[in-house]
Parts: C-alpha cells; structure tokens; sequence
C-alpha cells in the first residue's frame, strides 16, 4: 500500500472523526517497511485505531493498529538513544526554549558560550520530538487545583486570520488547560469547559468568567449557572495570566499555524505551571526549596527511560 494513498485515507477518515487540528510534521516515518505519514496530535493513537476499524484492507488496517502502538510508545518514553549529544544538553536546550521568552537562535548562542556546538535547527528538531513525553509527564505530577477556575480568552493573528486562545487558570495562577479556536461563540466556550471538567475530574466552585455572554450560555447547557461568577475586577487573575503567552507570541513573530500553536503553548503551560512561584508572597529560603523541588521533577521527567 503506497504512501499517498495511506496518507489520503488518514487524512479523509480520522480527520472526520475526531476534527483534530494538527498539522504535518517530519514529513514520512517509517514503519513496518512501508511509509507512513507522521502526524502529531494529542489523539493521534486514536485516530489510528478509528482509520484501522473503517477500512476493509487487512494490511492496511493491521499496519495502522501496529503505528497506534508504536505512536503511543513514541509519546509516554523518553529515549535518547542515536543522538549526538548527551541527554543533558538535550534536556538542557528543550528546558531553555520552553522555559524563557527565547528563540533557537538564542539557545543555539547559550549552548555555544558553553561550548557546545549545536544549529538552532538541531534545537527546533530536539523540541518537537520531546515536549509533548515531556509536558505529559509534567502535567502527572501537578496537585489537583483549586476549586475557583478563571476563564478567559484572547485574540491572535495567525496567517493574517484572528483565532482566538481561550484559556483557564486557577486562583493561584496555574494554567488549567489552553485552547484554539476560531470562534467565539457560545459552542467555543462550551468545548473549553467541557475540555476541563473532563480533564480535572471534578467540578469547581466557581467559574470566573468576564461578561462575555457565550460563558453563560454554556455554563447553562451544563446545568452549572448556579456556580457562575462575573462582574468588577474578579477575573483579573486570567488577564494577567496571558502576559507569557504575549511574550512569546511576540518572540516568535507570530504563531505560524492553529496547530502549531495549541502544540507550543500546551507544552509551555506545563513547564510553566512546574517553576512558576509567587515569589512575592514567600520568603528567600522558601523560593529556593520550590525551585529545588521544580528542578528535581524536571529531572525525573526528562530521565530516559
């Protein structure tokens, strides 16, 4: 079976079934001594399993079930095996790019002042092949939240086109869950909140939201208007939340792609809710046990396995 015609029926079946936005990446992997494309997404092992079931070619469906497998041990593994450099630049590098307001180009000129001679585009390649089995990990290890979540969301400009970003965090400034989307609208703010009560398991005390009607809408739909709260400064806390994304959006000139986007700041999240502190709120010797702790678990994250 060739690869165009793998690629079309990919493409045709698990896009209708799941509506993912990813977008290609890495050109062609190879599995099993035919080419497949590699697509990366967050239900991509699903999308695999649905393409398999639909279609009525043994092999083919045998070889989808078997790149669902291999998919799913790509994303939960950490190897460094057949790279060029220890796993502590690697780690080093990833940890730099998704850490700061930096671009390759920055971290390839870090890594040379340590002497380490590496191309941003070694960078670029080490931070798509390891954020995603990095921020899952991340994101096992975080404490359940609070029961007050801020809802807000925000424009951007990708490709001339305005997306809008919604995004939840909680009372203390940690980022529950990010989300693209192209309206806003009532359907929009309901995916988001379905999205998180799936993900935290639990519902929350309140939803913080500003006067947009679309989050009452939903909340309604939801039966969860009784737990609504608007109005005044009360959602100050998701408006400045969206300052390091600013960053970043700014540092990159731009996101390129939905896609892109939802991959690099869902990663961003994770690392991000790992070593933030309100370091105005505690004292020197409690700053630096938070950073101890935020360390070690990057270092637990990043082991090889």
């Amino acid at each position: 079976m060739g690869c165009q015609y793998l690629g079309f029926k990919f493409k045709s079946l698990a896009f209708e079934h799941f509506k993912l936005r990813t977008e290609c990446h890495e050109a062609v992997a190879r599995y099993g001594g035919n080419a497949i494309i590699h697509l990366i997404g967050n239900n991509l092992e699903q999308c695999f399993n649905a393409v398999a079931a639909n279609t009525r070619n043994k092999v083919l469906s045998r070889q989808l079930h078997a790149s669902a497998i291999c998919y799913h041990s790509l994303m939960h593994t950490v190897s460094y095996r057949r790279h060029r450099f220890p796993a502590e630049v690697i780690q080093h590098a990833v940890w730099l790019y998704f850490r700061f307001p930096l671009s390759f180009r920055d971290v390839e000129d870090l890594l040379a002042q340590r002497g380490i001679d590496v191309s941003y585009e070694t960078v670029r390649r080490w931070s798509v092949k390891f954020d995603l089995a990095y921020a899952r990990k991340l994101r096992r290890l975080r404490p359940r939240s609070d029961g007050r979540w801020h809802l807000d969301e925000v424009f951007v400009s990708i490709h001339g086109k305005r997306m809008y970003l919604w995004r939840a965090v909680d009372s203390e400034g940690e980022v529950l869950d990010i989300l693209v989307q192209s309206r806003r609208n009532k359907k929009a703010a309901l995916k988001l909140m379905c999205k998180l009560l799936k993900k935290q398991g639990f519902v929350p005390d309140a939803f913080i939201t500003d006067k947009l009607p679309s989050y009452g809408a939903a909340l309604g739909d939801l039966g969860l208007s009784k737990r609504h709260d608007f109005g005044g400064r009360k959602n100050n806390r998701a408006e400045n939340s969206h300052l390091p994304v600013r960053q970043r959006e700014r540092r990159m000139q731009r996101f390129k792609s939905p896609g892109s986007a939802q991959r690099f700041l869902s990663t961003h999240a994770a690392i991000y809710n790992t070593f933030y502190t309100q370091r105005h709120l505690i004292s020197r010797s409690t700053l630096r046990q938070f950073r101890d702790e935020a360390t070690e678990q990057w270092r637990q994250v990043t082991a090889a396995a």
